[in-house]
């Protein structure tokens, strides 16, 4: 069992073509703020998970989502954490988004599926805190 966040606020998954800088203002617009940003570059593209409201012109964006957050720290050591998370949301049908830090895990999974995700982590035996 374990104990999941629900993040406030909707959430967008967005691309940009690879080696992209980040838009102008992105970082200083993001200080401070309490939610989740996440940007990933790799050879292919930049991928920015951030607040919906933050969505940098010109990228691909997908949204409203919505962010779940493992309580953590969680040791890297420990296995399984994110398949016990994911595999009720795949048998429910939900599709997700999922990222790690050092300290934790997060989902994300489309705002119109929020409910439906709830309840399969609920019966799954996680508790979500809303």
């Amino acid at each position: 069992m374990l104990d999941l966040a629900l993040l406030p606020g909707d959430y967008a998954i967005c691309r940009l073509p690879a080696a992209a800088s980040l838009p102008t203002g992105f970082i200083e617009a993001a200080m401070g703020l309490p939610d989740v940003i996440s940007v990933t570059w790799t050879p292919d593209e930049v991928s920015i998970l951030c607040p919906a409201a933050l969505a940098p012109d010109g990228a691909s964006i997908e949204a409203p989502w919505r962010c779940l957050r493992v309580a953590g720290p969680v040791q890297l050591a420990l296995t399984g954490i994110l398949a016990s998370i994911v595999s009720p949301l795949a048998e429910a049908r939900v599709n997700i988004f999922a990222f790690s830090t050092f300290d934790t895990d997060y989902v994300v999974v489309p705002a119109v599926r929020l409910n439906e995700a709830l309840a399969a982590l609920t019966a799954a035996g996680h508790r979500v805190t809303t």
